[in-house]
């Protein structure tokens, strides 16, 4: 493989992560499917495809091929272009591309999955936020979402008191808390008492997609759009556990 490819190549790897715990529910089964992807497109490289959508193929078809059954009324493949498309950005030809569609059945397998996305159950959110105003937004988009907000927490400490009293259904987590201290740390104290889906918000995200320590399943991107939060809410709510 080309220099430069492989240069490409590790540029996409941190979102390939998000990609892949998303898809899987978890980061070691995710960061798993990432290497031996890896492994088959360093092997058998397509030079017609970017290294970026080269690695979702691979992951796409290694996940397919072993995926567990999922409830709900979304399939492998709903989810897969929901992901590629709100999660990872991706045109709906780049994503048809990955996947093997053409762009016709791409669109309607899309819509199906939008449609199966607004009849699923609605859960109670933590929102772990210390900017007031970006928590009303993010209350905003939960509620948009058709979620209801379990509480809003600015401190590791209130996190963990609402957390106790109230039991959510999920976590919505920035990572920095300012003077109130650390998300990450406030879901971990969470975690020793409750096992709750978590999805991590930050305008930085590669920093949280490395693949050298204990890192979070899920992942979006600030500022995000209600549709992205509400398939990442379904994966998380419905795709396995938050944190391995």
């Amino acid at each position: 493989m080309p220099l430069s490819r492989r240069q490409d190549l590790l540029r996409a790897l941190p979102y390939a992560r998000r990609y892949a715990r998303a898809l899987s529910g978890s980061q070691s089964r995710g960061d798993l499917l990432v290497a031996e992807s890896l492994r088959e497109l360093i092997a058998v490289d397509d030079p017609a495809l970017r290294p970026r959508l080269r690695l979702y193929q691979w992951i796409s078809r290694h996940y397919t091929s072993s995926a567990p059954p999922h409830g709900g009324d979304l399939t492998v493949l709903d989810r897969q272009l929901l992901l590629l498309t709100a999660l990872e950005e991706l045109s709906l030809p780049d994503a048809a591309r990955v996947l093997g569609l053409d762009e016709a059945t791409a669109r309607a397998t899309l819509e199906r999955a939008y449609t199966g996305l607004k009849s699923c159950a609605q859960t109670n959110v933590l929102i772990i936020e210390d900017e007031p105003i970006i928590a009303m937004d993010i209350e905003e988009l939960v509620h948009k979402c058709g979620h209801k907000i379990a509480g809003v927490a600015a401190t590791e400490k209130e996190a963990v008191e609402i957390a106790t009293r109230t039991r959510p259904g999920l976590i919505l987590a920035d990572i920095n808390l300012g003077a109130g201290g650390d998300g990450m740390t406030a879901v971990s104290q969470i975690l020793q008492q409750q096992n709750i889906p978590v999805i991590f918000v930050t305008a930085y995200p590669e920093r949280l997609l490395t693949g050298e320590r204990i890192e979070p399943a899920f992942v979006i991107t600030k500022p995000f759009e209600p549709l992205t939060l509400a398939i990442a809410t379904y994966q998380a709510v419905s795709g396995g556990l938050p944190l391995t």
